[in-house]
């Protein structure tokens, strides 16, 4: 039985993150790194064999892994072939920095990994260091072309849309993906617990970018079924597609089909909701009959939408916790 909430948006999408643990030092989300190591209490391979079964079960159909950072995890592969040995999921997808990608992404594709997420915030690699902390663009870049030359194009990039570099990130963006397949979306930076300065220093909207891009003949795409929140766009002259993640904008949350769980096994109804609910007990025990009436009486309380207009942000510290 499909999971549904109370304003009949079926959750279909399932965000996965398998590690708090990240090694970079993002300025709008751990400026200052990730402070020790990984949690020892991060999910079980047998856990997430469990959790992603009984999602699966409930009418899931799309698995996001993100973190943190996921490449970290060694295990990998096997939490990739575990959701791929589920039939009903169509689609496995993972949002990475792309550290060490080059080296490590045939094993996922061999996994099962079918969707790529990479993370870009610009394409100069000192402006990239700036925001990271990390000399790694040149490699990033390199290590991109040559998954595109090995014939893979299920690719999206991910720019967070800051306005201090907005001048030269836009242009680059476009030029980017004039000859090249992929879709790159700037996500519009979010207000969490950390980040109230910074937040005010740097957040613009989407709105004036998406206006200027359908002047010059950018047309809206329709909205795949299992997508995310994000509005992407194609051109005729172009290879690939420019898109935005707009938290604030009007309707964000209606069309929502997703739940989150953490590395610890809490349940997110909304990324930026004030209550985390435990399921890590039923996965301990293998409890997939008790897993699926919680999740089933759990969704009635699924917000209609966040409060991120009213500076409310729920228990969101960083986006490392979830994984955004």
């Amino acid at each position: 039985m499909n999971l549904t909430d109370p304003f009949n948006r079926r959750l279909s999408y399932l965000r996965l993150s398998i590690t708090d643990l990240c090694n970079y030092r993002c300025n709008y989300c751990l400026p200052n790194g990730y402070q020790g190591k990984a949690k020892p209490d991060e999910l079980t391979l047998p856990e997430i064999e469990t959790l992603v079964a009984v999602f699966a079960q409930n009418g899931t159909r799309k698995i996001r892994l993100t973190g943190g950072e996921p490449t970290l995890r060694a295990d990998l592969p096997d939490i990739i072939a575990a959701c791929r040995a589920n039939p009903e999921i169509q689609h496995i997808a993972l949002t990475t920095n792309a550290f060490k990608l080059g080296k490590l992404f045939p094993q996922y594709r061999v996994a099962g990994l079918d969707k790529l997420n990479v993370s870009i915030d610009s394409f100069q690699p000192e402006t990239f260091h700036k925001i990271t902390g990390k000399n790694e663009c040149h490699h990033i870049l390199n290590d991109l072309e040559q998954i595109l030359a090995d014939g893979f194009n299920n690719i999206k990039i991910n720019t967070l849309l800051l306005k201090e570099h907005i001048e030269q990130t836009l242009p680059d963006a476009i030029e980017f993906v004039k000859t090249r397949p992929v879709t790159l979306r700037f996500i519009e930076l979010m207000q969490t617990g950390d980040n109230f300065h910074f937040f005010n220093q740097q957040h613009i909207s989407t709105s004036k970018i998406e206006q200027t891009l359908i002047s010059q003949g950018w047309q809206l795409k329709p909205r795949d079924e299992h997508s995310g929140p994000a509005r992407e766009y194609y051109h005729r002259d172009f290879a690939g597609g420019m898109g935005f993640i707009a938290p604030y904008s009007k309707d964000f949350c209606h069309s929502c089909n997703r739940l989150r769980i953490t590395s610890q096994g809490k349940m997110h109804l909304c990324l930026f909701g004030g209550i985390a609910y435990d399921v890590r007990d039923f996965l301990r025990n293998n409890d997939r009959a008790g897993l699926s009436q919680f999740l089933h009486e759990t969704i009635r309380e699924k917000p209609e939408h966040h409060y991120l207009h009213d500076k409310k942000v729920g228990l969101i510290r960083n986006l490392s916790m979830t994984g955004g």
